[in-house]
């Protein structure tokens, strides 16, 4: 049976939102002083609003809150540097912590490591409470709506809430990976809207979700661990259901970032390179493992939607293929990028095992792409079953292939072009990277501290007994071998 949201619980909920906005009025705009001590005060308003005065654990509850009004008041009464970031989250901490101790019963041991997990536990639950309240009060007010544009409705809410935060997460990656996409981003807003407007839905939003928090743990502080489960388990019968819908939102969201990132990175495909003021470390390191967790993560999100998603109708298949097609193309760009951008690190800076091996991964990734883009418009192919092969064949080949004489050979190569080698890089390889500095002794017997090094490993084999047949090594025995000819 659907759970019915009553008017005393919109009416609290109304007022939470009003403490959310009093937060983000005292917080988010000018720096703290007096609003720590109103927001308190409005809060522990609240409080008594929704418990009265059947507190419990007293003794201990007013040594805290007049701690927590004290530490307020130094926001008002002192100017301390020392302790103003360190109280911003000491007092909320506190805060929670001393509503939790005085609604739980007496008996309760709050000196004890369980307490923490109960204020974790906290947290989670009214978080799911504040998400099911919202559910629930949308389905109510979609039932005016005839059904199916109610469903779609609903879906593309849902779509909003789950993409929106995803989409900020991998803008911000995709920022961070790359100096002029984050150019883009930051001046679109104030193409697009103006700037004021833009900063007042910003503090709405805020405001929003902290009514939200509070609204949420209010509405579960006093409640028992049989009741949590009870209501738990009554909410999540209208937990959110995958339909064409909401995964459509959340890629429509992602992908209109992921193109203009795209059509950004087409300038270093085919333009002159680097980025002005950009060094090679830089460019490099800054964008390669923000690109490769971005990719992971599409990758993730695409495997989900056509797992889960169960495409209805023929409009609705054609557009969700159109979309993940689309993803599995701007993916492939962020790869190419990627692989680029390692590709002048390695160039600079040398080859070592974990670059190779991260070319390697993508190359992988690219493969996976390809067969799930196929996977995409012949539904009948069986994902896992291509990934376990795939994946067993990768492993195999890396294994088989000599990923540390692959790393020597292209150092070497990268030596006689531009003269630059890290040997000692090659000192901590095994016995393949003392064969590299063989190679190297041959190519440049004057190279400065080689002869010395490869005396002393002459003469340190030397004084080693042989291996036992059970220890045999076919490259160890050639190495010997080599070294034992070599004169100095």
């Amino acid at each position: 049976m659907e759970r019915q949201i009553r008017w005393r619980e919109v009416l609290f909920f109304i007022t939470c939102l009003l403490l959310g906005v009093l937060g983000e009025l005292s917080f988010f705009h000018e720096q703290i002083g007096m609003s720590f001590l109103i927001f308190i005060s409005g809060f522990y308003a609240v409080l008594l609003i929704r418990f009265g005065l059947g507190f419990s654990n007293r003794r201990i509850g007013i040594l805290i809150m007049a701690s927590i009004w004290i530490l307020a008041g130094t926001y008002a009464f002192y100017d301390q540097h020392i302790f103003y970031e360190l109280n911003v989250l000491l007092i909320p901490v506190l805060t929670f912590f001393h509503v939790v101790l005085i609604t739980r019963p007496t008996h309760v041991k709050w000196s004890k490591l369980n307490f923490v997990f109960l204020l974790l536990q906290k947290i989670k639950e009214g978080i799911m409470y504040a998400a099911a309240f919202i559910n629930q009060m949308t389905s109510q007010v979609f039932k005016r709506l005839n059904t199916r544009a109610a469903g779609v409705a609903k879906q593309v809410t849902i779509g909003l809430l789950l993409g929106l935060p995803i989409l900020f997460a991998m803008t911000l990656l995709l920022m961070s990976a790359d100096r002029v996409f984050a150019d883009v981003m930051l001046k679109l807003p104030s193409i697009l809207f103006d700037a004021r407007a833009l900063q007042n839905v910003v503090h709405g939003v805020i405001a929003l979700l902290m009514g939200l928090l509070f609204f949420g743990v209010f509405q579960v502080l006093k409640r028992s661990d049989e009741q949590n489960g009870t209501e738990g388990r009554e909410l999540l019968k209208s937990r959110v259901r995958w339909n064409a819908v909401t995964p459509l939102t959340i890629l429509f969201l992602l992908n209109s970032v992921y193109v203009i990132f795209t059509v950004i990175q087409f300038k270093y495909f085919f333009g002159e390179g680097l980025q002005d003021g950009f060094t090679y470390a830089e460019y490099a390191r800054r964008g390669f493992f923000e690109l490769l967790f971005v990719t992971l993560i599409n990758w993730s999100l695409l495997i989900t939607f056509l797992k889960m998603v169960n495409m209805k109708g023929r409009w609705m298949k054609r557009v969700l293929r159109l979309m993940y097609a689309l993803l599995v193309a701007v993916s492939a760009v962020m790869l190419l990028s990627s692989y680029q951008r390692l590709g002048l690190y390695e160039a600079a800076y040398g080859y070592t095992v974990e670059r190779v091996m991260a070319h390697a991964c993508m190359l992988l990734l690219m493969v996976i792409f390809a067969y799930t883009f196929i996977r995409i418009w012949i539904e009948r192919l069986a994902l896992l079953h291509f990934y376990l092969i795939v994946g067993l064949v990768f492993y195999t080949g890396i294994n088989a292939a000599g990923i540390e004489k692959i790393v020597v050979e292209n150092n070497l190569e990268r030596y006689e072009a531009n003269g630059k080698i890290d040997i000692d890089y090659f000192k901590n390889l095994s016995w393949t990277g003392l064969a590299g500095l063989m190679d190297l002794y041959e190519l440049d017997p004057e190279y400065p501290g080689l002869e010395e090094y490869l005396e002393k490993q002459k003469q340190h084999l030397k004084g080693k007994e042989d291996d036992s047949w059970q220890s045999f090594n076919m490259t160890r025995d050639r190495v010997k071998e080599r070294m034992e000819g070599m004169e100095f």
